[in-house]
């Protein structure tokens, strides 16, 4: 198993501040939008851009939700483990909002397809963006595309693409992983 260093802890940084400001550029003072971090991965990007937004660039009070799509995915079944399902937490409305999907690494579009399914629970939002810090782009088997991505990563089926964080894995980077 080799692993290929794909961002570094600088990279990552740079790529989140672009992504802050792409989003400040389209919401402006997020009174009408709502972050969601898809559960489990996504919540650390989510976290990590609403302490950003609001500390660096002084916008005021983002709403930050957590949804978990576990029992909303076409392959809960398909497994011969125990299911682990995380907390959802949207302790807000949606109806009406702009809600923008966070995702660490966008790859068949099968968890944002739950993700749509699963946000309906809440309200019917105006309108549904996604981010993603790695977008996969040779590997949608839908029709799923980010509105914002902080890189494309071409990789092959074999390959894996894995996000660390420091609040849970010590350290920012993202790897290329080959078996």
């Amino acid at each position: 198993m080799t692993q290929k260093v794909l961002l570094n802890s600088k990279e990552v940084n740079i790529i989140l501040h672009r992504l802050a400001c792409q989003l400040i550029e389209k919401h402006l003072d997020f009174k009408d939008t709502i972050l969601v971090g898809i559960q489990p991965r996504g919540t650390f990007l989510a976290e990590r851009l609403k302490e950003m937004l609001e500390n660096e660039y002084q916008t005021p009070e983002i709403q930050l939700g957590y949804l978990d799509i576990t029992f909303f995915r076409d392959d809960f079944r398909r497994t011969d483990k125990p299911l682990e399902a995380n907390k959802t937490k949207i302790n807000f409305i949606v109806e009406n909002k702009k809600v923008i999907f966070i995702d660490d690494v966008l790859f068949t579009g099968r968890s944002i397809r739950a993700a749509l399914t699963a946000i309906q629970s809440f309200g019917r939002p105006s309108e549904i963006e996604l981010l993603v810090l790695i977008d996969r782009r040779f590997s949608r088997n839908l029709p799923i595309q980010p509105d914002y991505r902080g890189r494309q990563v071409d990789a092959i089926n074999g390959e894996k693409v894995k996000v660390n964080w420091k609040e849970n894995d010590d350290e920012d980077g993202v790897y290329l992983i080959t078996n």
